[in-house]
């Protein structure tokens, strides 16, 4: 690396759903400091994601540290590295703690942290859309003057580049299917149940789905596989991918799906971030205004998942994308 580039650093540790929405800010970062060597500064699971990114020279999954002897390592990374100015997009107690790791003479620093340069004081940031939340952040850090921050405003996330990275489409399980497909995402974070609609209405939607002309291709870990296979009882014929997609595949899938249905959780967030028709089913465990997909997205919300009836699905998916057996094109 030329000693007199830029280097600057970017943190996003989590969740896969907040990092789909933080690549329109990293967009913008990357725009503002084209010459600079930008580091990533994340955990490991979003490694491969980041990597093929190109919006960042180097990538370090040690946002993290557990002990002391790893928080102290993770100090001397960082000041060794010399980083001129940080772009903080997790705005967290732990990012906090890493701006405090770094006195005396932290670097230039874009977030919240007390004592930060570049402070981002809009008092209704919590009750902004994360989009419209980082673009005016990015605001106050000076390097997007004419930031749209009113709700609905901001762009979304550009996964251009990973569609492009995807190759051929038989090196995407379920992606070269004969019939137009809806993704369903049926699972999420293990420990927010809550935030899920019950398996039984799924496999329920995916009778009548697969009924309208529609194959069902089912994503996730591979702790859901259980989820798919309760489907697969009520459509023997829905395919079963969990725990064979990385992030990229998700997206091209999304890419390519008629439609995608499933709950506010990572995955589905790529989906709709590739341009998928997306129906986001949300509890009172998390609110769309703050944190929902865009793009062409459907959002359907009960207190408890378990009272969001399949009918008010089915109803929102016709509107999205008509039965291919009206359209006359279902296969004889």
């Amino acid at each position: 690396m030329p000693r007199n580039m830029a280097r600057i650093l970017v943190i996003k540790l989590s969740a896969l759903g907040d990092f789909v929405l933080a690549l329109a800010a990293m967009k913008k970062i990357r725009g503002a400091h084209p010459k600079a060597h930008i580091t990533l500064l994340t955990t490991p699971p979003f490694e491969a994601l980041a990597r093929s990114c190109p919006y960042f020279n180097a990538v370090d999954t040690g946002g993290r540290p557990e002990g002391l002897s790893a928080w102290l390592d993770l100090r001397r990374r960082l000041k060794a590295a010399g980083f001129e100015r940080v772009y903080d997009l997790q705005t967290s107690s732990q990012s906090n703690r890493i701006f405090q790791l770094l006195r005396p003479g932290p670097p230039a620093w874009s977030g919240i942290a007390f004592g930060c340069s570049m402070p981002h004081r809009n008092p209704h940031r919590d009750r902004m859309h994360t989009l419209e939340r980082q673009a005016d952040q990015l605001m106050y850090a000076g390097i997007w003057p004419d930031a749209p921050t009113e709700p609905g405003a901001a762009p979304p996330p550009d996964l251009s580049w990973i569609l492009k990275g995807a190759g051929a489409e038989r090196s995407v399980p379920g992606a070269n299917r004969p019939r137009p497909y809806v993704l369903f995402v049926p699972g999420g974070s293990a420990h927010r149940m809550d935030k899920r609609w019950p398996v039984e209405r799924y496999s329920e939607l995916a009778r009548i789905l697969y009924g309208r002309g529609f194959d069902i291709v089912i994503v996730g870990g591979p702790q859901e596989t259980g989820l798919a296979h309760a489907i697969q009882r009520a459509t023997p014929r829905a395919r079963d991918l969990t725990g064979r997609t990385d992030f990229a595949a998700v997206a091209t899938l999304g890419a390519r799906a008629a439609l995608a249905v499933g709950n506010d959780t990572g995955p589905l967030h790529l989906a709709a971030a590739a341009g998928a028709p997306t129906i986001v089913l949300f509890s009172k465990a998390s609110d769309p205004a703050l944190s929902a997909p865009r793009g062409r997205v459907a959002i359907l919300r009960a207190d408890d998942l378990s009272e969001l009836a399949v009918a008010q699905v089915a109803q929102a998916a016709q509107a999205l994308v008509p039965p291919l057996a009206r359209q006359g094109a279902l296969a004889p």
